[in-house]
């Protein structure tokens, strides 16, 4: 899941319509705005893009190239600052994370319109994952259902031993925090997928692994962290085998209009105070992603907007940090988990703003 934030966090984003011919097309699917839980969803969208063409992965290429974040342009200092802040936070707040909600460390799914209590939210967190499996039509054919599994971002592992267990697969995690890495480690050597499943430290921008070797590329809730968009997809797409899926869960910030050019000057301040607690650098809109999957000549691209069944997720995380347990936990932790609990309420804000948006996107790599 995704403190100091590269340069103001400059965002720039790209037109959110495909690019036109006559090979072309997108769907979408309007629904009236909802109110769940105080938070005000403008628009649940689903678009599916079945751009196809050699003219579309052309343009596609060329507009990728637009999708520029102040973070990719600063120097190699700053992103070495920005990945130690990231460590350090989920080194301070993992243990507590694990202590009051388990080892998945990600919003959960739920129901529009549901009433739910904190006892249900565990069990969300593994409808996230089953959802998520469920949008990218991962087969449940024995012959055909993932064997080799990487989770990009991967925490303290939740993700890696579900899905491990799951389809009886191999699969490597890695993250910025030693911490998480030894916690993962240590919890899966206790559930006796030691064999199976396998943690390091290693940057998503630049992975460890060879071309082409997991059919499955998942990435719950880490590409907020990257500093480089481009490079990440890229990185994706390159470790992903022939005919591999990738499933990419992520927050976003809105799809501009065709009218825009940038976000307001209020949503640009109001995303740089989240950057600034929670070490994130630019966010970019589910647009951009779907279009740097373009340019990497990646299929059966689909992307759907998750806000408003994430709805409960934030007031229930805050509800848990004003319990005794999680106010002494957080107060014990340091100044970075401190910051970043501090920062919960502007994550509703935007949400209640329709300017964050919790976006799935997944696509697969051709045979």
């Amino acid at each position: 899941m995704g403190s100091p934030c590269y340069s103001a966090c400059t965002i720039q984003s790209l037109n959110p319509t495909c690019p036109s011919s006559s090979s072309s097309s997108v769907i979408f699917a309007l629904h009236k705005p909802q109110i769940h839980n105080n938070i005000i969803q403008n628009h649940t969208w689903r678009r599916i893009i079945t751009c196809s063409s050699n003219s579309r992965r052309r343009m596609a290429s060329v507009a990728a190239m637009n999708v520029v974040s102040s973070s990719a342009e600063v120097g190699i200092q700053n992103q070495q600052e920005l990945k130690k802040g990231i460590a350090d936070l989920y080194d301070e707040s993992s243990g507590i994370w694990e202590d009051i909600w388990g080892d998945h460390m990600h919003h959960g799914y739920y129901e529009p319109q549901s009433s739910v209590e904190l006892s249900d939210h565990r069990a969300a967190q593994i409808r996230m994952i089953e959802m998520a499996l469920r949008f990218a039509a991962i087969s449940e054919d024995p012959a055909k259902k993932p064997t080799s599994i990487v989770d990009v971002g991967c925490g303290i592992g939740g993700s890696s031993r579900y899905l491990a267990k799951k389809y009886s697969a191999t699969a490597k995690g890695i993250t910025l925090s030693p911490v998480q890495a030894e916690r993962a480690q240590a919890l899966a050597d206790a559930q006796g997928l030691g064999d199976k499943v396998s943690f390091q430290v290693a940057d998503a921008l630049n992975q460890p692994f060879p071309d082409g070797q997991f059919d499955l590329v998942w990435s719950m809730e880490s590409g907020e962290h990257m500093p480089n968009k481009e490079k990440f997809v890229g990185e994706l797409a390159r470790v992903a085998a022939p005919g591999g899926t990738i499933i990419l869960v992520t927050w976003c910030h809105r799809d501009l209009s065709p009218s825009e050019e940038s976000l307001t000057p209020e949503e640009k301040e109001l995303l740089n105070k989240i950057c600034k607690a929670f070490y994130l650098p630019a966010w970019c809109s589910t647009a951009d992603y779907v279009k740097l999957l373009q340019s990497n000549s990646l299929q059966d691209i689909k992307a759907e907007d998750w806000s408003e069944n994430v709805a409960p997720f934030w007031p229930a995380v805050i509800k848990s940090a004003l319990t005794w347990k999680g106010f002494t936990s957080v107060l014990r932790s340091g100044w970075k988990t401190i910051k970043a609990a501090l920062a919960m309420p502007l994550m509703i804000e935007g949400y209640k703003k329709g300017l964050i948006k919790f976006a799935i996107i997944t696509c697969r790599k051709p045979e």
